[in-house]
């Protein structure tokens, strides 16, 4: 079945099963829609158009559908890797966890970095890799830069979308890993996001639960899956979700909008400037975008125009040079 007749399928069987005795369809009520089916965002958000389209059912269907997909998922078992190690090693503790995909150099050159420069005690790489050659080769970077290393299995929305992948690494990690390892504290980066100075990202945590890179989505907000730290005793009783919720607007990370971020104000959160530029001379923003993130490079190797990513890489690394001189001297000392 095609995903056209699929969807057609799943809109007659709503509508059936709320056909009324007379064997006529009728409009679902919101209240007994809401009180059946997990709908992304209040019913009170959508419009008259988008009633007559019978956008909440829709997208009430294919969240619950989503959701099933990402529990399965979760359950699934590693394939690579010695998770009760990791955990061990990770109580108590202040932990990076970066997801890896298909990029060992971009790998390399964050472990590098963040070794010599970012206080951590340590760095879990989570690998989303399709191929086997390219997770061999993450395997390696972990082993010679002395991260912990996981290969996911099999995620099933690799192929199909980025994002809702990213988000599912995220959670299988906190469901298996993370969460059952109670660290002090945990943080997320982005495989293409480079330190280039000494810092400490955990350090704002004193003060606050959790705080990263803020991103809004109308009323919404959340924080970046890039770029985000969280304490541990604060949140590791909350039902967590690093997925996204698109029909909200709200990618990687937003799923949490409700249990952690809805009932926090935005202002309250430490944030760093952000400053796009261009990494190649003479070109538009948009065909080599990067972005200066505080201290922090971030390269945005799925921006941009590909066939220029060799010479944009070529000029991130230009770019990180004196930062990697001063991460193997740290490392020396």
């Amino acid at each position: 079945m095609n995903a056209v007749a699929f969807e057609f399928f799943e809109k007659r069987q709503l509508e059936r099963s709320d056909e009324n005795s007379t064997g006529r369809w009728r409009l679902p009520s919101r209240a007994g829609l809401k009180a059946a089916l997990p709908v992304p965002k209040a019913l009170r958000e959508y419009d008259w158009r988008q009633w007559l389209r019978l956008q909440p059912p829709i997208h009430a269907i294919k969240t619950a559908r989503y959701r099933k997909i990402d529990r399965r998922f979760l359950g699934q078992p590693v394939r690579d890797g010695d998770i009760p190690d990791i955990r061990d090693a990770a109580r108590g503790r202040h932990v990076l966890l970066t997801v890896a995909f298909g990029d060992a150099q971009c790998l390399d050159l964050q472990l590098r970095l963040t070794g010599g420069l970012v206080r951590h005690d340590l760095h879990i790489v989570a690998d989303n890799s399709v191929s086997e050659a390219s997770a061999r080769e993450n395997r390696q970077a972990c082993a010679a830069r002395g991260a912990a290393y996981v290969r996911l299995p099999a995620n099933p929305w690799t192929v199909k979308n980025p994002s809702r992948s990213h988000g599912a690494a995220l959670n299988w990690m906190w469901h298996n890993v993370l969460k059952p390892a109670a660290p002090a504290a945990f943080g997320f980066l982005d495989q293409d996001l480079f330190p280039t100075q000494p810092c400490d990202p955990f350090e704002p945590l004193e003060d606050v639960a959790f705080y990263g890179d803020l991103r809004r989505a109308g009323a919404r907000w959340y924080l970046w899956a890039g770029y985000c730290f969280f304490r541990f005793d604060a949140v590791g009783r909350k039902p967590l979700d690093f997925g996204l919720d698109w029909f909200a607007g709200l990618d990687t990370g937003g799923a949490n909008w409700e249990v952690l971020y809805r009932d926090m104000d935005p202002n309250a959160v430490p944030q760093r400037p952000i400053t796009a530029f261009a990494a190649l001379p003479g070109i538009e923003l948009r065909q080599a975008y990067c972005e200066w993130r505080g201290s922090w490079l971030h390269e945005v190797g799925l921006d941009g125009d590909l066939s220029l990513k060799a010479k944009k890489r070529e000029a991130v690394l230009r770019l990180l040079e004196p930062a990697l001189q001063a991460s193997l001297r740290s490392a020396r000392q």
